[in-house]
Formats: structure tokens, C-alpha cells, sequence
């Protein structure tokens, strides 16, 4: 993810949450959030706690 927007790649993620539904493609994105997470300002972690906080509930629902 060298090279990432944060902010961008936020808004997108935030942006197609609610196409999110196949288990692999939730793993893929809660495993670029978690990486970038890391990197982010803490300005931009509440944000992405609250993001990563909703991929967790959605990958959840999906293995029921």
C-alpha cells in the first residue's frame, strides 16, 4: 500500500461498504485497513477503528 491516500482509500472503503459481502473480498479490505492503521496518523485512527470496527461485524455475519 506504498503510496496510499489514506484518506482516499478511507472514503472508499466507507464508500462501498455496503457492497461488501463476499468473506474473501471483507478479508482483503479489513487486512488493508489493519495495515494501514498502523502507518496513519492518530487524527486518522478513530476513523479507521470505527471502519475496521464495521468490516469485523460484516465478516462476522458473513460466516453465519
Amino acid at each position: 500500500m506504498n503510496g496510499v491516500d489514506p484518506y482516499a482509500y478511507m472514503q472508499q472503503v466507507a464508500m462501498r461498504m455496503n457492497q461488501l459481502n463476499n468473506r474473501n473480498e471483507i478479508e482483503t479490505v479489513l487486512d488493508e485497513l489493519e495495515y494501514l492503521f498502523e502507518i496513519i496518523p492518530p487524527e486518522l485512527q478513530d476513523n479507521a477503528e470505527k471502519l475496521i470496527a464495521m468490516l469485523r461485524d460484516k465478516l462476522r455475519d458473513a460466516s453465519q
